[in-house]
């Protein structure tokens, strides 16, 4: 009998609490990237603006694959939210590339980030002064994966090569520029927001360059690719000698089309209104237009979009 008492007192004690609105609240998880790359931090801040200003709702940061990877985890409900790219979520959304086995997904956007760029450097003297320079080298290519391989396959196929014509090593960004700076391998990439801290890295104990693209090669490639941005990296970012003409691409956060309109409602409010406070706690952020969210190549959510349209 004192065992059914205590029962009753804690179903009642429950039924109080969520009376109250306290248990209604729903956390929910973001998926980022690894800890060593520039979606984790992102995730970790968009996850304090959600948890502090959303109604009842959190949210936590979870570790995942990266770009790739993150809209089959939106789409097997394994995260509620993440973020990928621009060209990943229209191709996740045909069901074409990387998501060919699991087939057409049903994603929206939330809301721009920042851009990722295609980091492709080497050590300062390097006689790699080109993309057609790479074949036959050793090049750290990102992990296994991740957002940076399919894009670079893209790259080498402007001069005609392939992931054939190199020696790839599938490393983290960290691992990847500190073999560069130990003379292990010929090229680093990685795709990144800048100043990545891998770069950072590597650059501190080694002189570093971009490998260029060409006036002509980034015209060609938006033409192709017209997911892709052409980016120009100031010298001063990483202390190379020239500014760095690159490639790049607008993150953006995902959730599926389910979620409901209060939720992306109450989450693109809480992130995108309030800048302020999300570009002080992450300096990748102060490259963020909101403006930039009313032309992503997927729809926004109906939620993010009641929010934006006030």
């Amino acid at each position: 009998m004192k065992f059914k008492s205590m029962a009753a007192l804690a179903a009642l004690g429950a039924s109080l609490f969520i009376g109250t609105g306290l248990a209604s609240a729903a956390e929910l998880r973001i998926g980022t990237a690894s800890q060593g790359g520039a979606f984790y931090p992102v995730g970790q801040a968009i996850s304090s603006l959600v948890s502090n200003h959303a109604k009842d709702t959190t949210m936590v940061p979870i570790v995942t694959g990266g770009s790739v990877e993150n809209p089959r985890l939106v789409n097997s409900g394994e995260v509620d939210i993440a973020i990928t790219n621009n060209n990943l979520s229209v191709l996740a959304n045909k069901g074409v590339g990387p998501y060919k086995k699991a087939g057409p997904m049903n994603l929206r956007a939330i809301g721009s980030l920042h851009y990722s760029i295609l980091h492709m450097m080497t050590l300062d003297g390097s006689p790699i002064n080109s993309v057609a320079d790479l074949k036959g080298k050793r090049v750290a290519v990102g992990p296994a994966g991740g957002g940076t391989i399919p894009f670079l396959g893209q790259v080498l196929a402007l001069e005609g090569l392939s992931m054939d014509d190199i020696t790839p090593s599938f490393l983290s960004y960290a691992d990847g520029f500190s073999q560069l700076a130990d003379g292990n391998v010929d090229a680093a990439f990685a795709l990144s927001g800048y100043p990545a801290g891998a770069v950072m890295q590597a650059q501190a104990n080694k002189k570093l360059k971009f490998i260029p693209l060409s006036d002509k090669q980034i015209v060609t490639a938006l033409q192709k690719y017209p997911n892709y941005n052409g980016v120009v990296v100031p010298k001063d970012v990483y202390g190379t000698d020239v500014d760095g003409n690159v490639l790049g691409v607008s993150n953006m956060l995902i959730v599926d089309a389910g979620m409901s309109d209060e939720l992306a409602y109450e989450i693109t409010k809480a992130i995108y209104g309030h800048m302020d406070e999300f570009r002080a706690e992450n300096a990748l952020a102060k490259q963020i237009d909101p403006a930039a969210s009313l032309s992503l190549k997927i729809p926004l959510h109906p939620g993010a979009e009641m929010f934006f349209k006030e």
